[in-house]
């Protein structure tokens, strides 16, 4: 390859899509873009209607055949209804691409709306190559850091709606691909609202059993003596009232995944049953005869930790065992923190879509007091938090007050006023720290700056929080005597 075409293939390309009733804004802005058309950039343009049916399903493609790396939608300030069909519409085809936005004049409550849809940020005419070129030049950057590579990891899992990138989420997101490639029976621990189901679905969709049944059961949902009739089925009077031959969950999930949901609420009988089963996949259903066969494989959840459950006679060691070839345990969301934010945001934005409610601003003091609860729901419990201030808020801005947190008064109870005051403070500087350096892509210098702290002090707070970021060679700082981390 020779190095014109070397140039070529490091191109990113970016597809300009006009509104309806933008051409101008278009047309303002391409003035700049074929300045910078060439070895960085290669633009491509389409304009699109109000209902946005005019994406196309290959819109990832251009006529060349390249991957598009970027969009950039022009939007008319006084038609902002037709930017959001679109702006969703991108959303819903390709979950989150880096985007801009070009605009001829909106307010600040228009835009804000705008960026809740996922943007990630705008530019207002009149257009300059200086304001242009670094914000492409940010995003193309970050197709290559952690956050698209957690998003490219997490679609390619099928768990684009699993919002994170914490360091513990990825780690169990990256067991899921070993899991799938094996048949083995596998176990699910997690708190309730950790998404065991959408683990179980992952690994499932993944492996060589995905073109057949996923059959979910939640097993504390099912009557103790309808248990087996559930997963095993039964055969024409089999018992009073069975007049025809049904097939059990077993049965249905034949050739897939049986996603046994809340394992330990099984009755012991039917543990004893379902461990015979897993010897070699063969059953009897009820009333019948002959012995039945299956082709399953079997994933198992738990939101108890089943080891005390044996312990306590409620669940037989040979099946905690026999289920535990291949474990995971999801990590709550106290956990990861510095998910809470990210979650907050795209719960907000996905209420404010499917209830048709105007877009709401989360404040920073509400973020910090969501950040600083214990949890006991996980995400689940925080997805209804935010459903709850969206529809009651009238404001714009949700705030501190509009969070209500049911489970808080339990648990300054539990906790002495000390203790509680001492976690939520370490949970709060981690946090925030987090959030600081990512904001100023770990430049101490500028972070030190925005918290009104001098380099020292924050460096001791990293140090304390053991938090670690690559820093570039001048923001080290030798009179510190702390090595480079990394």
């Amino acid at each position: 390859m020779d190095k014109s075409e070397q140039t070529r293939s490091a191109r990113a390309h970016i597809l300009v899509i006009g509104t309806v009733g933008a051409a101008d804004v278009m047309a303002s802005l391409r003035e700049v873009w074929e300045r910078l058309a060439g070895q960085e950039f290669q633009f491509a343009e389409m304009v699109v209607r109000e209902d946005a049916a005019d994406l196309p399903p290959g819109l990832r493609a251009t006529e060349a055949g390249h991957r598009l790396d970027l969009f950039v939608l022009c939007v008319k300030g006084d038609r902002l209804t037709e930017a959001n069909s679109v702006l969703t519409e991108l959303h819903n085809k390709y979950r989150e691409p880096p985007q801009l936005l070009a605009v001829d004049n909106v307010d600040d409550q228009g835009l804000h709306g705008l960026l809740q849809m996922g943007s990630s940020d705008f530019i207002v005419a009149p257009f300059r190559t200086c304001d242009l070129l670094p914000r492409l030049r940010r995003l193309r950057r970050d197709l290559s850091d952690g956050h698209a590579g957690a998003t490219e990891l997490k679609l390619k899992l099928g768990l684009g709606q699993l919002i994170g990138e914490s360091p513990e989420l990825m780690a169990a997101i990256r067991q899921i691909s070993k899991f799938a490639s094996c048949d083995a029976t596998v176990l699910l621990n997690g708190e309730t609202g950790t998404g065991k189901e959408m683990f179980a679905r992952a690994i499932h969709y993944l492996s060589p059993r995905a073109a057949n049944p996923f059959i979910p059961v939640n097993c504390g949902a099912i009557p103790a003596e309808l248990v087996e009739n559930e997963l095993f089925g039964h055969e024409p009077g089999a018992f009073t009232g069975a007049a025809a031959a049904t097939r059990g969950l077993i049965a249905e999930a034949e050739g897939g995944t049986l996603f046994l949901d809340e394992i330990d609420t099984l009755p012991l009988q039917t543990q004893v049953k379902l461990l015979r089963f897993l010897q070699d996949y063969s059953y009897r259903p009820l009333g019948a005869r002959k012995l039945c066969g299956a082709n399953i494989r079997i994933i198992a959840a738990s939101n108890a930790k089943l080891e005390n459950a044996m312990r306590a006679g409620r669940f037989r060691a040979d099946l905690l065992y026999r289920i535990n070839a291949l474990s995971l345990t999801l990590p709550p969301l106290r956990e990861r923190r510095q998910d809470i934010p990210l979650l907050a945001r795209h719960f907000a934005a996905e209420c404010a879509r499917g209830m048709k409610l105007p877009a709401k601003e989360i404040s920073p003091a509400a973020l910090r007091k969501l950040m600083s609860y214990y949890w006991p729901g996980n995400v689940r419990e925080l997805q209804n938090i935010i459903q709850r201030a969206m529809v009651l808020v009238e404001d714009n801005v949700i705030r501190p007050m509009d969070i209500a947190l049911p489970g808080q008064a339990k648990l300054m109870e539990a906790e002495s006023f000390k203790t509680l005051k001492a976690r939520v403070v370490e949970d709060f500087e981690r946090s925030y720290l987090q959030e600081l350096l990512a904001e100023h892509d770990g430049n101490i210098t500028r972070a030190a700056r925005a918290a009104d702290k001098n380099r020292r002090a924050l460096w001791e707070l990293l140090r304390k929080h053991q938090i670690h970021l690559a820093l570039t060679e001048p923001e080290r700082n030798p009179h510190l005597d702390k090595p480079r981390l990394h």
